[in-house]
């Protein structure tokens, strides 16, 4: 595939050159450290999660896509694939139970193949699973019956067994816990129970391990979620202990919510754990990343890039990851989409003069500091990150070349045209 990839750039690269030769020109004569901001980019690498490599689906019904994975040796496959045109997806996301490792040692070997790493495992307490003895119907690690919460305790231990034969260092929990009804469950109880169950849960982690919490506002349930915003989330991590932390899904904001605000205040107290990249119009879509609210994923961005280079909490290295449902594009198209909107928001937030903006915002200038990040926002980043991709050794235009290879073609050959992967 390297040198497919190599033969494809070549027919690109005057144009590509050309571009990037130019930004890189106006760039530097405003003072911007160009050769930094592309090594920048060629190192940021985000986690795809498993469950992504397949047609998404929604609660009304799932069309399928041609060539889909149908174990998780081909979905280590597809994201190699992402990966070498990309360059930014060199981790995995397992969840567990639907990808677990036949045989560990022969899956790292295949993983290290693609030079992909196993980034945070995920647990699933929101389904029961055939033979299961008791129901998660009514909640699992909030449940007023021990003998659930002790089953869905034990099920993120296996979790994290697993992940440890597999090389990955975190645990991510969701939980559907909640009510649809008032007065169905008891808000204090539920919180307990769920606070009471994280804590054995992370006191048998292994002592490099982090614990990543999730939060949503709502969905599945609708009356109230035990776990229902970044406030919760928080507490809950503050009292399982230092290494555990909020994770930050872009879609599991109630509509128009702050999200760079909660960003900022999470690393401020050191208790940012990583990120869901997605993103939405009315609720939860699980859209590709950066096709509605561009601008908001830039400023989120902002507060990441001041929060990294100002780490003053000593907020941990950030987890990333797409969670994205693919319901009508190609998969791994969309996924490349993603990961180049992250880069491009990535690229934009960089160019932020941080100092020059201080300066504004310590001067009460609303202008000037709007003009600022709008200047950095306005600017066509796209030669930068094709670059980076072009540095190591991926493909200057990723879907274009997936195209001309004719992957997902080769794939249906291979795998046939009606396969479901595991986990949809």
């Amino acid at each position: 595939m390297k040198e497919q990839i190599q033969s494809i750039n070549k027919k690109q690269e005057q144009r590509h050159k050309s571009d990037f030769g130019h930004l890189a020109s106006q760039l530097a004569a405003r003072g911007h450290a160009v050769e930094k901001t592309v090594a920048a980019l060629a190192s940021f690498q985000v986690a795809i999660p498993s469950w992504a490599l397949g047609a998404g689906g929604t609660r009304f019904g799932r069309f399928g896509y041609g060539g889909e994975p149908s174990n998780l040796e081909e979905k280590i496959e597809d994201v190699g694939t992402v990966h070498a045109l990309t360059g930014s997806a060199g981790a995995i996301s397992l969840h567990i139970p639907w990808d677990i490792p036949g045989d560990a040692q022969e899956v790292k070997e295949l993983a290290a193949s693609k030079n992909i790493v196993f980034d945070a495992v995920n647990s699933n307490t929101f389904q029961d699973q055939p033979g299961q003895p008791v129901s998660y119907k009514f909640g699992s690690l909030c449940n007023e019956s021990k003998a659930v919460r002790e089953l869905a305790i034990e099920h993120n231990k296996e979790v994290v067994r697993i992940g440890e034969a597999l090389g990955s260092k975190s645990i991510t929990v969701w939980l559907a816990d909640g009510s649809s009804f008032p007065g169905q469950a008891s808000f204090r109880r539920s919180l307990a129970h769920t606070s009471a169950s994280l804590k054995e849960i992370y006191a048998d982690m292994p002592g490099d391990w982090s614990m990543f919490i999730e939060y949503k506002p709502y969905e599945p349930n609708f009356y109230h979620m035990v776990v229902q915003d970044w406030g919760t989330s928080f507490l809950l991590a503050n009292e399982c202990g230092e290494r555990a932390y909020t994770l930050v899904d872009l879609g599991h904001h109630l509509p128009n919510t702050n999200i760079e605000n909660i960003v900022a205040t999470l690393m401020y107290k050191g208790k940012l754990g990583g990120f869901h990249f997605n993103d939405s119009k009315f609720g939860d879509d699980d859209l590709t990343v950066g096709c509605i609210k561009p601008y908001q994923l830039f400023l989120i961005f902002n507060e990441l890039v001041f929060g990294m280079q100002n780490n003053t909490a000593d907020n941990p290295p950030l987890a990333w990851m797409i969670d994205a449902s693919h319901n009508l594009k190609d998969p791994m198209e969309d996924l490349m989409q993603s990961l180049d909107a992250i880069l491009v928001a990535y690229a934009q937030a960089l160019l932020i003069d941080q100092n020059e903006l201080k300066a504004a915002q310590m001067e009460h200038d609303v202008t000037r500091c709007q003009e600022i990040l709008q200047a950095a926002f306005r600017t066509d980043v796209r030669p930068l990150v094709r670059e980076a991709r072009r540095r190591s050794g991926a493909a200057i235009s990723p879907i274009s070349a997936y195209r001309q290879m004719g992957i997902r073609e080769k794939l249906i050959a291979k795998r046939g045209e009606n396969v479901q992967a595991t986990g949809l």
